[in-house]
């Protein structure tokens, strides 16, 4: 009997591995194909014959992208850097004090307020895009830097996802504060923030990489080539009058370094901000 089950035991690790390893390389599949065809010409790309890698690796092409004098593919992706950490690190801040004035701070209204704000996720983005894209222009930021940025400083989930960690957050550590002499601020600052960095990091990381893929809005508000994310940098490689393509995979792949560095440098906190999201409310 003990045989029988080591034996099923033994067979159902293999299964668990080999199903691992397929869903490994089905993943990774989509990595192989951007630095291989960044690697190649266009030619090696679109043809019919296909190689592992091609014979001839073309890392002139990491050199040719930058020497683009079309697409400014350097000032883009510092532009997508600036643009996603300071939209992230507003998004950030105004969500947490909003979330936390709503988990604690006693006002008869707040769930008339958390309902509002809950209440735009349902706006289709097109109802609201009109009135922004006006006030926007009004403001004179069409082509600026900060016409893409504000406008993002505000998110709804963000403040709901706060507000849902902090009604959870332990009482004692704040009483502890108030009973020093501290406000609200001061218990915000000293002692929630503190102690919610892994909760705080995963939102940042989530935050960051929908900032950093954002396309529609930059592009209508990037008018001008020295604004452009890098995300309307790669779209100007495929156009209906010329497709550049070892170029296009060489951007996509330096566009997706940033976006990977956060992600491995913070995805345990990822876990760790997800499982500590509240799920009741009051």
């Amino acid at each position: 009997m003990t045989t029988v089950r080591s034996g099923t035991e033994r067979v159902g690790s293999v299964l668990r591995h080999v199903a691992l390893g397929l869903g490994a390389l089905l993943f990774l599949l989509p990595f192989y194909l951007l630095i291989r065809n960044a690697l190649s010409t266009n030619a090696d790309i679109t043809s019919p014959q296909w190689t592992f890698f091609p014979d001839d690796i073309q890392w002139d092409n990491i050199g040719e992208l930058f020497a683009d004098p079309a697409v400014p593919m350097l000032r883009s992706l510092l532009n997508s850097v600036v643009i996603s950490v300071l939209e992230t690190s507003g998004a950030v801040l105004i969500g947490a004090l909003a979330g936390y004035g709503l988990a604690r701070i006693p006002y008869r209204h707040a769930n008339v307020v958390l309902g509002m704000i809950v209440g735009t996720l349902m706006i289709p983005a097109a109802v609201t895009f009109v009135p922004t894209f006006v006030m926007v222009s009004t403001l004179g930021w069409v082509s600026s830097l900060q016409g893409i940025i504000v406008p993002g400083l505000f998110q709804a989930l963000v403040v709901f996802l706060f507000r849902q960690y902090f009604l959870n957050f332990p009482r004692e550590l704040e009483e502890a504060g108030r009973v020093d002499g501290l406000g609200y601020p001061g218990v915000f600052f000293r002692i929630v923030v503190p102690n919610s960095k892994a909760f705080v990091a995963a939102v940042a990381t989530i935050t960051f990489i929908g900032s950093w893929n954002a396309f529609l809005w930059p592009l209508v508000i990037a008018q001008d080539s020295s604004s452009w994310t890098v995300q309307i940098a790669l779209s100007t490689f495929l156009t209906a009058q010329t497709v550049n393509l070892h170029e296009l995979f060489m951007a996509a792949v330096f566009s997706i370094l940033p976006m990977m560095l956060v992600f491995l440098g913070l995805q345990r906190f990822i876990v760790q901000g997800v499982e500590s999201t509240g799920t009741t409310g009051q």
